[in-house]
């Protein structure tokens, strides 16, 4: 799973990317600062048992902070969009085969106004020219890939009486397309399985609605602390009701980070507040307040770090299970309490967590207790987010 960046240029998509992996990246005021992409680690977060259990953790995957858990995800900053990648205008074509990698989008508007669509400099642009546009260069891209093939496709599924939900699935798994996605979209679009029956509208509005399942958005509003942002950011509410919006501030969140890696703060990822650990200058104090009082007790965070979780848990739909081999003292083999916070998928069922331990573990799989209950549960029992699992075999 790979969380993608995306956004124009100039959006701030490098400056969150920094904030959330504290990776040196090339950060500046023009287009194309980010020429190659940038891969990192960042964090989603969620209370961690350990306090409910009063205990103290001792993490081995993943970092607990205040009995915040930490749990690593792989981050992905791409080149800036511009109207016109779809035929490879800016640095089009290499932006939109990276998105092949990402299983969810984080696109980062620009709600200061002072950038235009291509990243330059201007006073009072729209954001939401700016969603518009990187949606349809996405959705451009996305068609063109299947528009290559889509005549051989449709016709050997039809002579050769195959099912299109796996035959795309088998053809696309590199686009993040399942046969379940595929199924939901027959489904909701009430298409035939046989696309020659297909009337000429069927086709884009198939895989559009394959693209928005296989590549969900989220939108990180960003530059919250500048003048006009929350009226933009309202308009967009209002424009889009169906979408999710985040209020952000990358530069906010990345001067917290960095203040809190030098000692003079003590800051948690997406906390509503901070605590100065260390004596400060007057222009420390004074940054410090502003970032306090026009982003944490306006929004209730930077929401960079909301945006992140979100993304994994809302749209992603993960949960986070706890693995333990010793499940009166929630001990690993090797004595770390709560040792690991594993991501799966919700739904997942108890065999799914073994087989995502090691293979070798959900082969051998006998049965598993849930840690909380001590009830023995059978591998086909569907974990629940913040379970904590002891796997037998």
């Amino acid at each position: 799973m790979k969380v993608g960046i995306i956004g124009k240029p100039s959006a701030g998509k490098s400056t969150l990317f920094k904030a959330i992996t504290q990776k040196d990246v090339e950060i500046a005021n023009y287009p194309f600062t980010t020429i190659q992409p940038n891969l990192g680690v960042a964090f989603v977060t969620q209370e961690c048992p350990c306090k409910e259990l009063n205990v103290i953790c001792s993490p081995q995957n993943s970092k607990c902070l205040n009995h915040i858990r930490l749990i690593p995800i792989n981050v992905l900053d791409v080149a800036g969009l511009v109207p016109g990648a779809s035929e490879g205008k800016g640095l089009g074509n290499q932006f939109l085969d990276t998105l092949r990698e990402a299983s969810v989008l984080i696109h980062v508007l620009d709600l200061s106004g002072k950038t235009d669509e291509k990243g330059e400099q201007t006073e009072n642009h729209d954001p939401a020219i700016d969603k518009e546009f990187v949606e349809q260069e996405i959705d451009a891209w996305f068609l063109n890939i299947f528009q290559k093939n889509w005549s051989e496709y449709s016709k050997k599924i039809h002579m050769q009486h195959l099912k299109l939900d796996e035959f795309l699935a088998e053809k696309m798994s590199g686009l993040g397309i399942t046969k379940e996605l595929v199924q939901n979209a027959l489904r909701n679009l009430k298409l035939d399985s046989d696309p020659l029956t297909w009337t000429k509208e069927d086709f884009p509005k198939f895989i559009l609605h394959m693209r928005k399942e296989s590549k969900p958005m989220i939108y990180a509003c960003n530059k919250m602390d500048l003048d006009g942002a929350n009226e933009r950011f309202e308009d967009l509410k209002k424009k889009y009701p169906n979408d999710l919006f985040i209020p952000t501030s990358a530069e906010c969140e990345l001067a917290l980070k960095n203040a809190a890696d030098h000692g003079f703060i003590s800051y948690i990822p997406g906390a509503d507040t901070f605590e100065i650990t260390h004596e400060l200058n007057e222009k420390q104090k004074h940054a410090l307040g502003i970032i306090n009082d026009k982003i944490l007790k306006k929004y209730g965070s930077t929401g960079i770090q909301e945006a992140l979780n979100r993304a994994v848990f809302d749209l992603l739909d993960y949960i986070v299970v706890y693995p333990v081999e010793d499940e009166t003292h929630y001990k690993s083999k090797k004595g770390n309490i709560l040792p690991d916070a594993i991501l799966l998928k919700n739904k997942s069922t108890a065999l799914d967590l073994a087989f995502k331990i090691h293979t070798e573990i959900g082969e051998k799989f006998v049965k598993a207790i849930d840690v909380r209950t001590h009830r023995i549960i059978a591998k086909d029992h569907v974990l629940k987010n913040r379970d904590i699992i002891k796997i037998v075999v």
